[in-house]
C-alpha cells in the first residue's frame, strides 16, 4: 500500500476509530464489511505517554491476536516490544494482557487467516483474497508482518472507566433534553 494509503488509515484511525471506542461506540462499529476492530493502549517507548492504535483482531483459543500490517517499524508494535503488556479495548469490553510474538507456523497460518478475514475490505488490501489464498501464499505474503498473541491476565480500562470518554454523553443528553423542552414550551 502507498504511503498515502498508510497516512489515510492513520488519520482515519486517529480522528474516528480511537475516539469512537473511547466514547463507548466500539460494539456498533465492527462488522464483516468494515472489519472487526479493537483499540490497543500502548505506552510510548520514548514519551511514556499512552498511545491508541486501532487494529483488526481475531480471538483463538482464549487469546486475542493482532498483526502489525506495516511490519516491524509499526509504532504500536515497537512500543509493545518494550513493555510486553497492553490494554486492549475490544467491542465486548476491555482487557489487560501479556504480549507474545507468535513464531509457530501452524498457529500463524490459522490466526493470520482469521485476522485478515475479520478485517473486512482491509483484508483484501494485502493483494490477495484471505478466504481463498493458499496456506503457502498466505505465509509468504505475511512473512514480514509480526503476529502478536495477547494472553488475557486481567481487566483493562474501557470507555466507562477512568480515562474513558463515555461520560461525555450524560451532559450532552441533559443539554439536548433541556433544549427540546424549551423548544416545546415556546
Amino acid at each position: 500500500m502507498s504511503s498515502l494509503g498508510h497516512r489515510s488509515f492513520w488519520l482515519f484511525n486517529k480522528l474516528f476509530m480511537t475516539p469512537m471506542f473511547r466514547l463507548g461506540f466500539g460494539p456498533f462499529i465492527g462488522n464483516s464489511v468494515t472489519g472487526y476492530i479493537m483499540v490497543l493502549k500502548t505506552v510510548g517507548r520514548k514519551t511514556g505517554k499512552v498511545r491508541y492504535a486501532p487494529v483488526n483482531y481475531a480471538i483463538h483459543k482464549g487469546n486475542v491476536y493482532c498483526m502489525a500490517g506495516w511490519g516491524r517499524l509499526t509504532d504500536w508494535y515497537r512500543n509493545m516490544t518494550i513493555t510486553r503488556e497492553v490494554e486492549a479495548i475490544l467491542p465486548s469490553g476491555p482487557l489487560f494482557g501479556a504480549v507474545e510474538d507468535v513464531t509457530d507456523m501452524e498457529e500463524r497460518r490459522i490466526v493470520l487467516r482469521k485476522i485478515l478475514q475479520n478485517a473486512g475490505f482491509a483484508g483484501f488490501l494485502e493483494g490477495f483474497n484471505p478466504f481463498k489464498v493458499t496456506d503457502d501464499e498466505l505465509l509468504r505474503k505475511t512473512a514480514e508482518m509480526p503476529l502478536l498473541r495477547i494472553r488475557p491476565v486481567g481487566i483493562g480500562n474501557g470507555a466507562s472507566d477512568p480515562g474513558g470518554l463515555s461520560w461525555v454523553w450524560t451532559p450532552i443528553s441533559i443539554i439536548l433534553i433541556i433544549l427540546i423542552v424549551i423548544a416545546m414550551t415556546r
